[in-house]
């Protein structure tokens, strides 16, 4: 069920919550001028920037595992709920929540604003510059956009620790170092007005982020009212779960976090209880199906999350909202990126498998009760309204009556901007 559901819009946004946004030059927003398709080195954004980030709406998925015909449909039969959302866009849908969000204001005055959101899509920049050998070219919007910041009145109030950015890439792209090789970050991160201000980021440096934190990597629903979030969730809840465990990835090389995910896949490929989406040249596009994956993780009890490229995975967002238990292998993936969104005691709604029982994955899963397995899952399940980016077009109140991924941040914002200025608004 939607926790907390009877929530009020006073309960929802806290007295004196309120989000002034900048509205600052086009190139900081620089899709809007800049072709597209350019937007990512390595993928056409295109597809992935409409409808405000919520990419492609899933018009004609099947009845199939669970996903489309009568079970998420609106008018007409079209599936609205369900988006094939790009996993590094999370920036364009915060903007678009903060634009029609209940707490937004539009007068930045002393007895007014409390957050100074920034709507640069600094990720979006920095995926269209991954191979720009000028660095300073690399870090050159960057530096204009401090540049802006510094010259706004409401910059000086605190000197930006009442401002905010949101970025749908990890920090390491916004954190380029003097040593080790050059994968194409930018240095957003290490400027030092960017070291005041609070850096919302899918992935959190571990050591180095004290004003970062990490917010859930959007997955692909965002449902409009609550009756679809109840419904989705009750869906979850129903689902025929035959398989012990599940892995939805591909083999790497070159990397650390490689001895993991051949581990993993050596035993799911052994094992009648394992259920496998196996990435790669010949399965790549499937991997990248929202009904593909949400097909295999919603018949699993448990969701192999090994590291990707860095700590994290959009694949446990995607597992949560499938009602699949987390299974990590590092507390960089989770435990220590999201403290915003996910319960205190870990053990509530996931699985840590320590390096010295990796290589007994399926019976360490095996030992757990029955009855702890379905409390873990309940948990899981009640977890979803938070880790999800509701439609934009959603007003909280009488339709939409449960925190979303976007109102749990700013209130978070809001408790730490109210001890630098204590004072709430009335």
């Amino acid at each position: 069920m939607v926790q907390n559901s009877n929530l009020t819009k006073k309960q929802l946004r806290p007295v004196g919550l309120l989000t002034f946004s900048y509205t600052i030059d086009k190139q900081f927003c620089f899709f809007r001028w800049r072709r597209t398709q350019h937007l990512n080195v390595y993928t056409d954004m295109c597809p992935h920037v409409t409808n405000n980030g919520l990419g492609q709406p899933l018009l004609h998925m099947e009845d199939d595992g669970g996903f489309g015909g009568d079970n998420m449909n609106g008018e007409g039969g079209s599936t609205f709920s369900l988006f094939a959302t790009h996993q590094f866009i999370a920036e364009m849908i915060f903007h678009a929540r903060i634009v029609n969000h209940p707490c937004r204001t539009w007068e930045p005055s002393e007895n007014s604003a409390t957050l100074f959101y920034v709507p640069f899509y600094g990720g979006l920049h920095a995926s269209s510059k991954f191979r720009e050998s000028d660095l300073a070219k690399r870090d050159e919007l960057a530096v204009e956009l401090v540049e802006y910041l510094n010259q706004q009145p409401w910059w000086q109030r605190n000197q930006g620790k009442d401002h905010f950015l949101a970025l749908g890439r990890t920090a390491w792209d916004f954190m380029r170092t003097d040593s080790g090789s050059d994968f194409g970050a930018n240095s957003l991160l290490k400027l030092p007005h960017v070291k005041n201000m609070s850096v919302l980021t899918v992935e959190r440096h571990p050591w180095q982020g004290t004003n970062q934190h990490g917010i859930p990597f959007p997955s692909y629903f965002h449902p409009s009212t609550s009756a679809e979030m109840v419904k989705w969730q009750n869906k979850m809840r129903s689902m025929d779960r035959p398989h012990l465990f599940s892995f939805v990835d591909a083999p790497r090389t070159g990397v650390e976090k490689a001895a993991i995910r051949d581990e993993i896949l050596r035993q799911c490929s052994e094992s009648r209880r394992c259920k496998m989406l196996k990435c790669g040249r010949v399965g790549a596009s499937k991997c990248h199906n929202p009904r593909e994956v949400l097909k295999v993780m919603s018949v699993s009890r448990f969701c192999m999350q090994a590291p990707g490229d860095s700590f994290t995975r959009r694949s446990t967002f995607d597992s949560i909202l499938a009602g699949c238990i987390p299974v990590f292998f590092s507390p960089h993936t989770a435990y220590t990126q999201y403290e915003w969104y996910l319960p205190k005691d870990p053990n509530e709604y996931s699985v840590y498998i320590p390096e010295k029982k990796w290589k007994q994955i399926e019976e360490e899963l095996m030992k757990i009760p029955k009855a702890k397995v379905e409390k873990m899952r309940s948990a899981v399940i009640d977890m979803i309204p938070r880790i999800t980016y509701t439609h934009p077009n959603a007003t909280s109140g009488k339709d939409k009556n449960y925190q979303d991924a976007v109102d749990i941040a700013l209130e978070q914002l809001f408790k730490h901007v109210m001890m630098i200025n204590p004072t709430p608004i009335q």
